[in-house]
């Protein structure tokens, strides 16, 4: 079994075809017989693990597995412990007439990260400061992070999916694609 890491940029599809002709994993990945297990938006960038076994691709990607995933978000305006206390206790969020609340999570700002900077700037606004949170969740909606910074009342400008578990961007670059270990798959595994 393979599984690697891999920082995808931003606006690149987490599909290896796209139909339109948008950058899609296929432009970066050459591995054949691999597979993303999870998904980023097209606006969202970071950490995706690929993987050619189906059955560790389904653990990876099945909610009931519950892996913690962290996220920094760099939101409009400078989030309060009000805010941040919600996000820990969970938001209630609704889809399609579907209303649903969040499990708790981690929240709590950090400094801004070092990380490159993304080839489409985020919208700059003199007069609104913007500010990073880390939140690490362990399920995995759609656009969910994003909805529920919103509902926070302070709206994600860049996602980046720092880590899945243990397992971090930590000496990758956008694009970058890297196996994974023996141990790292293991530690996966147990989790």
């Amino acid at each position: 079994m393979q599984v690697y890491r891999f920082w995808k940029p931003y606006g690149v599809l987490t599909k290896f075809t796209d139909e339109q002709g948008r950058p899609t994993l296929a432009d970066y990945v050459k591995i054949p017989q691999v597979y993303p297990a999870g998904r980023l938006d097209l606006d969202s960038e970071g950490l995706l693990l690929l993987t050619d076994s189906g059955a560790f691709q389904h653990r990876l990607s099945d909610p009931r597995f519950e892996h913690p995933k962290t996220y920094w978000a760099q939101v409009e305006r400078i989030p309060d412990e009000s805010a941040l206390q919600r996000l820990r206790e969970g938001v209630e969020l609704s889809e399609n007439g579907k209303t649903w609340h969040t499990k708790p999570a981690q929240a709590a700002l950090i400094d801004v990260p070092d990380i490159p900077e993304r080839p489409v700037p985020i919208r700059f606004r003199a007069s609104i400061p913007t500010a990073w949170i880390q939140l690490t969740i362990t399920e995995g909606k759609n656009r969910q992070v994003r909805r529920m910074t919103a509902a926070v009342g302070y709206p994600t400008l860049r996602l980046v999916r720092w880590a899945i578990g243990a397992i971090t961007l930590a000496g990758l670059q956008p694009g970058d694609l890297e196996a994974l270990t023996q141990r790292e798959i293991e530690a996966i595994n147990r989790w």
